[in-house]
């Protein structure tokens, strides 16, 4: 539990750290606005790229051990950002995204595999860690940037030392291997090597997949842009970089709840709903109506966001009978779903730049919310993806759809 609460604490704050000094990064490293969007997107698209090949390294080096060389490359992406912003600010960007990639693909399944019956709360604690980490970073950018002088490789590396924490709280689980399933009366002799799933041939998968990309999409694009358009609303740097930390603190408020009511349930269907309503509806408070009621409809869009993550995490868990094929449906789910997601990002930069307002990329963002509810309600169905390649169908689930086939 400690060590995946270690890991879980540093899954946002090397991306959220960013977009309250965007303007402030641009400015001082000459980058142009193209850049900058590139630069919102590179995280989601390093998602989407190596999300693919968690499944396959954790088949050959067993998740705690992908994850621990996963979390040593974080350290060094920071560092590497912070020590050198002018030529390493983007390879570090995509060393860091690439490591919170395969943690995002691993812990999930790796929670299957090593407390199935309490996957919900496992998941609702890791979940709560990001959002924690998520608000410190998104608080601290813009008070140390003005506290150090514009310091670009403080603002950059300081979240080097929580990861590196996080290394050392993980090394005990290095030397944890998986272990073969036996049949009842067999022992177990020898280290299990999960057989790979063919998880896309299936409906269920794809309805996963595209509630990821949509929560995801709508995430990183209110993320990237949501400071600049609320300062070009009239908020202060500050304020902006507070009512993105507001996100975290909605997301807390129901990121260890969402997992565990998730599977009590036999459907998430009344989950779904709320869900999309609250993102889309704070989204649409922040941006056109008054600002004196920004730190309630900041709460609930953070609270909507964070119920999306939740259930998209939930679901690759969910409906896997067993941790191989939990890994293969998360890398499958992350890995297309972020690759969609890397459009949010560019869109609404690239729409913004374009069309000189927000109105464009937002109305694309609403749709997109529309798109979410519906591949949440085909993915809040009991169904499971079947337990072997000789099973055809899917099989209707009991209460818990989080346990083990």
């Amino acid at each position: 539990m400690v060590g995946v609460l270690a890991l879980g604490y540093n899954l946002r704050g090397a991306i959220t750290s960013l977009p309250p000094v965007f303007p402030e990064l641009q400015a001082s490293l000459g980058l142009s606005g193209a850049t900058i969007s590139i630069l919102a997107a590179t995280p989601v698209i390093c998602f989407g790229v190596v999300s693919g090949f968690a499944a396959g390294l954790a088949r050959r080096a067993g998740e705690e051990r992908v994850l621990l060389g996963a979390s040593i490359a974080l350290v060094a992406g920071l560092l590497a950002r912070g020590a050198a912003p002018g030529a390493l600010l983007f390879p570090g960007t995509i060393l860091c995204s690439g490591a919170i990639a395969i943690m995002n693909v691993l812990l999930s399944s790796l929670i299957k595999r090593r407390w199935p019956e309490r996957a919900g709360f496992l998941i609702g604690l890791y979940i709560t860690a990001l959002s924690a980490g998520a608000i410190v970073a998104s608080l601290v950018s813009v008070p140390l940037w003005q506290d150090t002088g514009g310091s670009v490789a403080l603002t950059l590396g300081w979240l080097a030392a929580p990861a590196a924490l996080a290394v050392l709280l993980w090394l005990p689980q290095a030397r944890s291997r998986p272990t073969a399933q036996a049949t009842p009366g067999t022992p177990v002799t020898a280290p299990a090597r999960p057989a790979r799933v063919a998880v896309y041939k299936y409906a269920v998968t794809w309805h996963v997949t595209i509630f990821m990309g949509m929560q995801s999409l709508l995430y990183y694009a209110t993320l990237s842009w949501l400071p600049t358009m609320l300062r070009d609303r009239g908020e202060s740097a500050a304020a902006a970089g507070d009512l993105l930390a507001l996100m975290g603190v909605g997301n807390l408020a129901v990121s260890l709840f969402i997992p565990i009511a998730a599977q009590r349930m036999r459907s998430q269907v009344v989950l779904v709903v709320p869900t999309t309503i609250a993102v889309a509806g704070g989204l649409a408070g922040l941006l056109y109506l008054p600002l004196g009621g920004a730190v309630a409809w900041a709460l609930i869009l953070g609270a909507g966001q964070n119920a999306a993550l939740a259930l998209a995490i939930f679901f690759t868990a969910a409906r896997a009978p067993h941790a191989a094929a939990a890994a293969s449906l998360s890398s499958m789910a992350q890995a297309v779903g972020y690759l969609l997601a890397s459009a949010g990002p560019l869109e609404v930069g690239l729409l913004h730049s374009a069309t000189g307002s927000w109105t464009a990329p937002v109305m694309v963002l609403f749709a997109l919310s529309g798109v979410m509810l519906v591949a949440g309600l085909l993915a809040a169905r009991p169904r499971m993806l079947p337990a072997g390649p000789e099973e055809q169908g899917l099989e209707e689930q009991g209460a818990e759809t989080g346990g083990t086939a």
